[in-house]
């Protein structure tokens, strides 16, 4: 046989394998199809009542009016896994996602069942915010896009767009069409079912619309995980540790989860010998009758940092204030607390300073006293539980203030408009306010108990 015969025979078989049905299609010994394409065979609908079946080798899943989001969960549970499915949304006003490691609780929703644990979202609207991580019934928003937002434009309407899920060991990576996406690392549910959901409605016109789910594979051997190229934020809810892609990318620990190194009292060489407290990977200003710096005292790094990307995680207990300040110099003769630009930590509900101020410029992730958070309640978890802020501060002296992955305020420094806001302010004194080129991180004591872990900081060029 020639060598242009066994050219045509081979291009026809490979004509031919294009035109069976993905399910047929040769798979890796790695790779095994969970949707057979004819039935439902080891699915089964949890919660909700939303309809599930199968048309024309896909699965079609249907909004109800009157349910709450309702999913379509495997029977087997999964450890760690490569998760790859085609989706496709009708509505562009709705969502859907892809549990995966997930629970349910019968008892919840009055006996109708819960599911709970974490999603990769699938979202039509203009957040863009497909690829993202959500935590169904818990959390909440682990890794919204406006952490990424590169990615929110990868998203396809009135199209199939390709999810593809990675969870190994603590971390889970979500690409959406071949961009990366997300990256969360959690110690909660090291195992779990997988399900496809069909979101609650809360528009009658919105019934009747369509979910349609497709190629749904997936690789639980022989996984070799999939790197993220630099410069994407990962969510590390590993306490006071540091992935090794973050290593890589340039973050250090500002709080080792053991000790103060690293951090003295304000104006003094040593940390306060009372007033903090370092306990159970814990760093924790205690409590003293809610007066400023009247016990240890502020505290801060002994590093001092001018372009940065900083995230703390903070938990408040009822009725707490406290704050992470920036470019603090320590230049200024103050009675209380050390000036600097502060990521106001604060329980907005009880403490009496959200209300003062101007316009809510007192409220929790706030830039104290000068610009309001334009954050969501929702994503606002409750006192007690922990809270991830972060502060941007780019090369160019633009600044943004996050939480718990939301980006709620910027504005740039040494800016005209900056300077207005300052004049109007109680830091109008203060000349120059803000404008240091480089300052310390300060963890202000403000008498009432806030507790703070997994301090990192990445130095920006």
């Amino acid at each position: 046989m020639t060598n242009g015969n066994s050219l045509k025979l081979a291009i026809t078989a490979f004509a031919l394998l294009l035109t069976l049905p993905p399910v047929l299609r040769a798979q890796t010994p790695e790779t095994v199809n969970l949707f057979d394409g004819k039935t439902l065979k080891g699915w089964k609908k949890t919660a909700g009542s939303a309809t599930y079946e199968v048309k024309d080798g896909v699965i079609v899943g249907t909004t109800v009016e009157g349910t709450g989001n309702s999913f379509l969960a495997t029977e087997k549970e999964y450890r760690d896994f490569v998760l790859e499915v085609d989706v496709m949304l009708e509505s562009p006003k709705g969502n859907s996602g892809v549990q995966i490691r997930s629970h349910v609780d019968p008892a919840g929703n009055n006996g109708k069942g819960k599911v709970y644990g974490k999603q990769a979202e699938v979202d039509p609207t203009d957040r863009k915010w497909s690829g993202g991580i959500y935590d169904e019934a818990r959390r909440e928003w682990l890794y919204p896009l406006t952490l990424n937002p590169a990615a929110g434009n990868a998203y396809k309407a009135n199209s199939y767009n390709h999810l593809k899920i990675e969870c190994l060991g603590n971390e889970m990576k979500t690409w959406i069409n071949g961009v990366p996406a997300a990256d969360v690392i959690d110690t909660l549910d090291q195992s779990g079912f997988i399900a496809l959901q069909v979101h609650g409605i809360t528009e009658a016109s919105e019934a009747g619309k369509k979910v349609y789910f497709k190629n749904i594979r997936i690789q639980t051997t022989g996984i070799k995980p999939t790197p993220f190229p630099s410069g994407l934020y990962v969510v590390n809810y590993q306490p006071n540790t540091l992935s090794s892609y973050e290593k890589k990318e340039g973050w250090k620990l500002l709080f080792d989860g053991k000790s103060s190194a690293g951090w003295v009292a304000a104006n003094k060489s040593t940390f306060p010998s009372h007033g903090w407290a370092i306990a159970n990977g814990v760093l924790s200003v205690l409590p003293a009758e809610g007066k400023e710096s009247t016990n240890g005292g502020d505290i801060v790094s002994t590093e001092q940092f001018s372009a940065f990307d900083l995230s703390f995680e903070f938990q408040l207990t009822p009725g707490a204030n406290s704050g992470v300040k920036y470019f603090v110099t320590l230049k200024e003769q103050t009675a209380g607390s050390a000036i600097g630009l502060e990521y106001q930590v604060l329980d907005d509900e009880l403490h009496p300073d959200a209300k003062l101020g101007r316009d809510g410029n007192r409220t929790l992730a706030s830039l104290y006293d000068l610009i309001r958070a334009d954050k969501p309640k929702r994503f606002v978890r409750p006192i007690g539980q922990w809270n991830t802020g972060r502060v941007v501060v780019y090369p160019d002296n633009r600044v943004e203030h996050y939480l718990n992955g939301v980006k709620v305020l910027s504005y740039q420094r040494a800016s005209p408009a900056f300077r207005e806001l300052v004049a109007v302010s109680k830091y109008k004194d203060w000349k120059d306010f803000g404008e240091a080129k480089q300052g310390h991180i300060l963890i202000q004591d403000h008498g009432n108990k806030v507790n703070f872990r997994s301090i990192k900081i990445k130095k920006l060029q």
